[in-house]
């Protein structure tokens, strides 16, 4: 008998705590089919999706190459009186220099022999020609420089191949673009081909739970964000307060629906909001200049503008405006022999 007492009530224990558990459960873990994007941060392991998702997200590099032309300042060069025929003849000196940029993008193409790419037009909108002034107070602007650009250079590191990155079509008003390359068929090659959802970005809602991949400053990074506003119409873009640095523009933004493994594309990180100061500072050369905070500085002063990242403003760009601007360009990404399923539909 007393055996018998003493197992009644540790069933009646186990039962007790099973449906506990269960009710404890459902209270903090809500379910998560309700078909909406997931506010909460993942309840399960997340890890291998987002490497894989990752693999598909590349450096972007671009290189615009630049004759200049220099004046006197005596020659009184204004616009009006300047063209193309006259430029060499009345140059002083010419000087080729580059300026480098580096962003994201993610492939969204790929059959073995081709890759196309999804990114940022603004990262390689170089201007095609450069004036530099004298003295910008003087009135008339006497013309001290003239910058052409006579080459640019797309390219990514990890994607092979004797072809250059080309330009298929950019839309600098969405600031979308797509890039393609041929790759050859080699069968190392080990670019993966972004295979997730594109969302719905007009489903997304106040705190929903978002991660932002790309390469800022140069480093693959994952970071996570929270959605603080809902779709803009004007714009077509949302609001996130992720951490963003100069090259995580084209970077993916990623939402959950219904727990992982359920990725869905939403959108590109665009920009950041900044703010521009101007700053009094001594002639330096390369930054080497060495002073005593001990002693008044006297000498030369010269100003210059210092662009600070107001950090935790992301603007972005919606995967409805992805998919429009996709849409639109279909038949030039088509004939370039980039095949998207979901345009074509």
């Amino acid at each position: 008998m007393k055996s018998i007492i003493i197992k009644i009530p540790l069933v009646l224990f186990l039962l007790f705590n099973f449906s506990c558990t269960r009710i404890i459960h459902k209270t903090i873990y809500p379910t998560l089919s309700d078909g909406r994007y997931d506010s909460e941060f993942p309840y399960s392991n997340a890890s291998d999706q987002l490497e894989e998702i990752s693999n598909s997200v590349k450096m972007l590099n671009y290189i615009s190459y630049y004759k200049a032309y220099l004046f006197n300042e005596d020659q009184k060069l204004e616009n009006n009186n300047l063209n193309k025929t006259n430029i060499n003849e009345l140059a002083v000196d010419e000087v080729y220099f580059n300026d480098s940029v580096s962003g994201t993008a993610t492939v969204i193409f790929y059959n073995g022999e081709q890759v196309g790419l999804l990114t940022c037009a603004h990262i390689g909108n170089q201007p095609d020609t450069i004036f530099t002034y004298f003295d910008e107070k003087d009135n008339p602007k006497y013309i001290k420089q003239i910058s052409i650009k006579v080459r640019e250079h797309y390219f990514i590191n990890e994607i092979p191949g004797d072809d250059e990155l080309k330009i298929v079509v950019s839309d600098s008003k969405r600031d979308l673009a797509i890039l393609t390359k041929k790759v050859g068929n080699d069968p190392f090659q080990r670019i993966k081909q972004f295979k997730y959802p594109f969302g719905n970005s007009e489903n997304l809602e106040l705190g929903n739970f978002v991660y932002i991949i790309g390469y800022p400053m140069g480093h693959k990074m994952i970071t996570r964000g929270i959605v603080s506003n809902t779709l803009d119409i004007k714009s077509s873009s949302f609001l996130i307060d992720a951490l963003f640095n100069r090259g995580f523009s084209g970077g993916i933004i990623l939402a959950i629906r219904d727990g992982v493994p359920n990725f869905e594309l939403v959108g590109l990180a665009k920009s950041v909001s900044a703010k521009n100061d101007f700053l009094l500072i001594p002639p330096y050369d390369n930054g080497a200049f060495e002073y005593n905070p001990n002693i008044p500085y006297e000498g030369d002063l010269y100003i210059k503008r210092y662009e600070g990242i107001n950090y935790g403003i992301t603007y972005t760009i919606s995967t409805n405006e992805i998919i429009k601007f996709l849409k639109e360009n279909k038949k030039i990404i088509n004939s370039n022999g980039i095949e998207l399923d979901f345009i074509n539909e």
